[in-house]
């Protein structure tokens, strides 16, 4: 299935904890249907040097017209002074799973 209504925003985090903690607030505030939060390595420039850490990643699949509260609530849940929030398009995806994350996420 073809699509452009959908996306997944990303964020991280330095900590599992308060990251499985930002995944479920914005779960319960139904504006994603899932979230995957996972181990990464980052390396980054931040305060005049390359910073080499490691951090949770959270993946939000939700839809488009979601995109800006979505984003918007996970600044305002967020610890970082500059916290990385990216939304991608979903192209492409079973029809099934994208009709769940539609029924799933607010109207």
């Amino acid at each position: 299935m073809t699509t452009s209504g959908f996306v997944v925003v990303t964020t991280t985090h330095d900590d599992e904890t308060k990251a499985r903690e930002l995944a479920s607030a914005v779960i319960r505030d139904r504006l994603a249907a899932c979230a995957q939060v996972y181990r990464i390595q980052s390396v980054y420039w931040w305060d005049g040097a390359v910073q080499d850490s490691a951090e949770w990643r959270i993946d939000f699949k939700s839809r488009a017209n979601l995109a800006d509260r979505l984003c918007a609530r996970i600044v305002e849940l967020h610890s970082y002074d500059t916290p990385e929030v990216v939304g991608v398009p979903v192209i492409t995806g079973s029809a099934a799973y994208l009709d769940w994350v539609a029924a799933e996420t607010r109207s």
